[in-house]
């Protein structure tokens, strides 16, 4: 497949559609003090490419928006500006370390999503809970976040990695 810019911007958009359909089918799980957002394992598919950073920032932002619109993102507009910075960060680094692998597995491409959220979202609860900056409540928010974020990065994540790996065609198509 050529990689022109329509081909670029249609495999984002697949990526952006895919992370919103998969948080919001699972809105229960995806917001809130205690979440594993799913979705958030696509976090790692810059690990095949810059341009897929796009594609899982915008993923983000829809989801928070929709989820905001429905009631569902308890965080509202926070969510909406400073989750998808999260995402957005989380991703561009996750793309830096691809190449460091264990095993053939890029772990360290797993921790940035896990440790950059853990930190912001669990910010952003803490203000919402405490009103302002109490460290009792973020230490506790980031480390409900941080594990949920583990399950889905650091389990489903690299899962996914794998898989996508071991599929020929689903390689070229998110490195092309």
């Amino acid at each position: 497949m050529k990689n022109t810019k329509s081909n670029v911007m249609v495999k984002q958009a697949m990526i952006a559609a895919m992370y919103t359909v998969i948080g919001m089918v699972l809105a229960p799980f995806s917001f809130g003090s205690v979440q594993v957002r799913v979705s958030e394992a696509l976090t790692l598919l810059p690990v095949f490419g810059f341009q897929n950073i796009w594609g899982v920032t915008i993923g983000c932002f829809l989801t928070n928006l929709i989820g905001f619109a429905t009631g569902a993102n308890i965080l509202g507009w926070l969510d909406i500006i400073f989750g998808t910075a999260a995402t957005l960060i989380a991703a561009i680094l996750s793309y830096l370390f691809r190449n460091v692998r264990f095993k053939g597995i890029p772990v360290l491409s797993a921790l940035p999503p896990i440790i950059v959220n853990a930190v912001v979202i669990g910010y952003e609860l803490c203000v919402m809970i405490s009103g302002g900056f109490n460290p009792a409540v973020f230490w506790a928010q980031a480390l409900s976040v941080g594990a949920g974020q583990l399950i889905s990065c650091a389990v489903l994540g690299l899962i996914l990695v794998k898989a996508i790996e071991k599929n020929s065609k689903l390689y070229e198509l998110l490195t092309k």
